[in-house]
């Protein structure tokens, strides 16, 4: 059964099929998903499941481990192979380690045991969702014209322009090894070319604030920022970026 619980109502765009062969939880699971706003097909084998994907565009797996003739793991590894794309949320009341190791052996992003709290199965959806969308997006990269400094997103094809010091900062993470620099090393970079003169941490730490904040208007809504502080090192530069004379 279900767990009951209740959950506050979305509404994602996700495509779900829903394979369990016990009509009352296959019922209940249904209705629940549909309250979120999903669209959801339910079925009862692996065989409904391939009439149903000659016709219709998949997003996600929500899938029994205990099937009529062909079970959960087979059907998992299918999936997997033939649409590596599609979300897998595996659903067994076997609880063992072993037995858990098999589904994600099988192609499971998830295994979820029974009962299942409304509320979790939610969230594991949207969370796989949200990652396989991510994946699949084009990188992003930026652009640096030396010559306007401007610095350009090849995603959104926005454009803010760079002080001096912005620019020489970008350009020595660009070129460092593994685009990490120490803060000193960068201080030193920033008081011979950028015409600053003993520029400190505090100097520094204002210049990133504000390069990340330009940044930030031309990346993508959930883009995280380009510019990693690492602890006890100094800075890095997570995105591409190409240098343009």
């Amino acid at each position: 059964m279900i767990a009951n619980t209740t959950v506050g109502t979305l509404t994602p765009l996700l495509r779900i099929a829903l394979v369990e062969d016990d009509p009352l939880l296959r019922k209940e699971i249904h209705y629940h998903l549909k309250q979120q706003g999903f669209v959801v097909y339910a079925l009862d084998s692996g065989v409904s499941l391939d009439q149903l994907l000659l016709t219709e565009p998949i997003d996600a797996l929500v899938l029994d481990l205990n099937l009529p003739g062909e079970d959960g793991l087979s059907i998992a590894r299918r999936m997997r192979l033939h649409i590596p794309s599609m979300v897998i949320i595996m659903l067994t009341a076997r609880t063992a380690v072993p037995e858990r190791l098999k589904g994600y052996e099988a192609g499971a992003d998830i295994y979820l045991t029974k009962p299942v709290a409304p509320e979790e199965l939610t969230a594991a959806l949207l969370s796989q969702y949200r990652r396989a969308q991510q994946s699949s997006m084009p990188p992003v990269s930026l652009m640096l014209s030396l010559q306007h400094l401007s610095l350009s997103s090849t995603s959104t094809q926005q454009k803010v322009y760079l002080t001096n010091s912005e620019k020489v900062f970008l350009v020595a993470l660009a070129q460092a090894t593994h685009h990490l620099l120490e803060s000193e090393v960068i201080c030193e970079i920033l008081s011979q070319r950028a015409d600053v003169s003993n520029i400190g941490r505090r100097s520094l730490e204002s210049l990133v604030s504000r390069l990340r904040k330009k940044i930030a208007t031309i990346m993508p809504q959930d883009a995280e920022s380009p510019i990693k502080a690492v602890w006890g090192v100094g800075y890095q530069l997570c995105v591409p970026v190409e240098l343009q004379a």
